[in-house]
């Protein structure tokens, strides 16, 4: 057997035991990737410590020690409360701005790593207090994301685009854009109806709202109770220090990482006698589940498992179907490792397929780029992390499960409805 096939294995055997048996997945991903990468594959500790998402981690423990204290000191209530106003109520409506909103500020430029930590922290606030499935508000989210992420400004457009001109395939960047956003506009439809989205469309009563907004939320609904002057002042200064981090992140590519802990411990020093239960209130739990499986993939990566599975592609003489299968591999390959570094391997090696005259290039390309963004609702993927990360009212074992079933019917449906739409039927454009 390969070793390829190996940890693919073992990478099924640790989804089952975390589904089973009441275990972080995290532990069970670095001890799995320090017995594979050891004593299987031959790695140096080195290379597994080389494993370990970095990134990841401070993207997750700088943005959740944020918005831990914007919940603790009232901020992320007041940020709601206006939320509500610009919906005049209708809480139907709210999943919707925010996919409108995620996918304008894609589409302009922002980055994933950017929009997402800015806004799931303030939507599934949203989701906890009024009733919001918060599968529905993080979905609708990441589709958005990824609705506006294909234009020609953002990094998805620019890499795809980019490809595509240097192996001189015809291509138009326009269509590209246009073909994503439908399909994710689609989708959305799909999931607001299937996670209840139309019984929230009925606009609520004065007292309904009143008594959502006044809805226990933790530390945040007990901090609220100190004095007024200090209270807001501390408030002004948190909006401020998240306005900052989107401004740095976005119009300076900061880290989002680093710039959230800069602007943290600013605040914390501002009011230290409010920081007693910050670092208690972040989901230490589910970083540590994230990271760990992902140090997993990244052995996998070092062992050559992702080469594996992409190079079964060429093997495929049907261009039709081997669209497909390049399709359904960048769906899964994608859901645990990077979109962007997996578009810019896949399209290359889909070249054959591009390039056949029986084909519409901007068709498979379409598919291939929905394909590899579609999965990102999965937990192992930075959307799905930061769900997890920033859910609220719920068990977080069984709200995994969940997730993870979700994001098996986007590998398992996404790939092949995009095949389907843009490549087998086509689009009349």
């Amino acid at each position: 057997m390969s070793l390829e096939i190996i940890t693919l294995i073992v990478l099924l055997a640790m989804f089952i035991i975390g589904s089973v048996i009441s275990v972080n997945m995290g532990v069970l991903g670095i001890v799995a990737a320090f017995i594979v990468g050891t004593y299987v594959s031959g790695l140096s500790l080195e290379d597994l410590y080389a494993a370990f998402p970095v990134d990841m981690f401070i993207l997750l423990a700088g943005v959740t020690y944020l918005f831990a204290i914007a919940l603790n000191n009232g901020t992320l209530d007041m940020i709601i409360s206006g939320g509500l106003k610009l919906v005049k109520g209708n809480v139907g409506l709210l999943p919707w701005v925010l996919f409108f909103l995620s996918a304008l500020l894609s589409a302009v430029g922002a980055s994933t790593v950017a929009v997402g930590p800015i806004l799931f922290p303030i939507a599934l606030r949203l989701a906890y207090q009024h009733k919001i499935n918060p599968i529905l508000m993080g979905t609708l989210i990441s589709t958005g994301m990824y609705a506006g992420s294909f234009s020609p400004l953002n990094i998805f457009g620019l890499v795809v685009n980019g490809i595509m001109k240097s192996e001189k395939i015809p291509h138009s960047p326009i269509m590209l854009f246009i073909n994503c956003f439908i399909f994710y506009v689609l989708i959305s439809l799909v999931v607001f109806i299937a996670f209840g989205g139309l019984r929230l469309l009925k606009p609520r009563t004065g007292a309904e709202l009143e008594v959502a907004a006044t809805a226990e939320g933790g530390a945040g609904a007990v901090n609220a109770k100190t004095e007024s002057n200090e209270s807001t002042w501390y408030k002004i200064a948190t909006l401020f220090g998240i306005g900052l981090l989107i401004t740095l992140a976005i119009g300076f590519d900061m880290d989002m990482g680093f710039g959230a802990l800069m602007i943290g411990l600013v605040l914390a020093l501002m009011a230290p006698k409010n920081q007693a239960d910050i670092i208690k209130q972040m989901p230490w739990g589910v970083m540590l589940m994230v990271t760990g499986i992902m140090t997993y993939v990244g052995v996998m990566e070092k062992v050559g498992t992702m080469e594996f599975m992409t190079d079964q592609i060429a093997s495929i003489g049907n261009p039709v179907l081997a669209s497909l299968m390049a399709s359904y591999v960048a769906g899964v390959i994608s859901a645990f490792a990077s979109t962007t570094g997996f578009l810019a391997a896949v399209i290359p090696l889909s070249a054959p397929i591009l390039q056949d005259p029986a084909m519409s290039s901007i068709g498979v390309v379409s598919a291939l780029s929905v394909a590899a963004s579609v999965v990102d609702i999965s937990p192992f993927s930075t959307n799905g992390a930061l769900i997890m990360a920033n859910v609220q009212g719920v068990n977080e074992r069984l709200f995994f499960r969940k997730l993870l079933m979700i994001a098996g019917l986007f590998i398992a449906l996404g790939p092949g409805l995009a095949w389907l739409l843009f490549v087998l039927i086509g689009t009349p454009w």
